[in-house]
This record gives structure tokens, sequence and C-alpha cells, in this order.
């Protein structure tokens, strides 16, 4: 593989990080393929925003790739690998750590101020039955 193209896949020292978070082989079926190898090709795959059939062959079958980044979407675990990853990062600030939070204020759109007074024509009042 060219160093042009995995410039962008985890060093060790990322995987080192990342290993202990990630779920492991489940009791029945196959073994999984090489989570490293599979993180690296989603990693490429959303950064080139290639389609899943695209995906270069040095990060395996691009069917086992996607398979598994849309069963971790699914059943949370991306959610839980990044909230592993998140978690003490703000003790390095100490206890001067603040949130900045943004005021910006979302408008509606003039028509959408308000509701309708009587229901449509087609749709029953409450009031018969």
């Amino acid at each position: 593989m060219e160093d042009r193209l995995n410039r962008h896949d985890l060093t060790d020292a990322e995987w080192e990080r990342l290993a202990p978070l990630l779920p492991v082989n489940p009791r029945q079926g196959g073994r999984w393929a090489d989570h490293r190898t599979v993180i690296n090709g989603v990693f490429f795959r959303v950064r080139t925003n290639i389609t899943w059939r695209d995906l270069p062959p040095w990060y395996g079958n691009w069917k086992t790739v996607y398979n598994r980044h849309r069963r971790w979407s699914m059943d949370g675990t991306w959610e839980k690998i990044l909230d592993g990853l998140r978690a003490g990062c703000d003790e390095a600030e100490g206890e001067d750590w603040t949130v900045s939070v943004d005021s910006t204020v979302a408008r509606a759109h003039q028509h959408a101020a308000g509701a309708r007074r009587e229901p449509p024509a087609d749709i029953p009042s409450k009031g018969t039955a």
C-alpha cells in the first residue's frame, strides 16, 4: 500500500487507546475481521466520500466494512466508543475548565407562527361522534 494512501490510518498510539473500547468477538458465529483494518476502511470511505464498493482492497471486503459500520451505527457502539474516548478529556483543563454555549437563535418561518384555528373540512370535529 502506498504511504500517501494510508497516511490517515490509525497510528499505533491511537490504536492502543481505541482497542480496549471495541467489542469482543461474538460467542456465536465466526470471528470478526480485524477491527483496525475495518475502522481504517470506514475512515477512508467517510474521508473520501466514495461508494462502499469502491473501497480499496487493502481494507478488506467492502461488504464486511459496510456491515460492521452499519451494525455499530444501529446498536450504539460508535457512541460508546466516542464516549470512552472523551472520558477524562476535560480533566487536563483543571478546575478553571468552562463550557461555552452557543447563543444562536433559530427562527421559524413566518407562516409557522400560528396553527389553524379551525380543523380542515375533511376531519370531523371532536364534538360530533
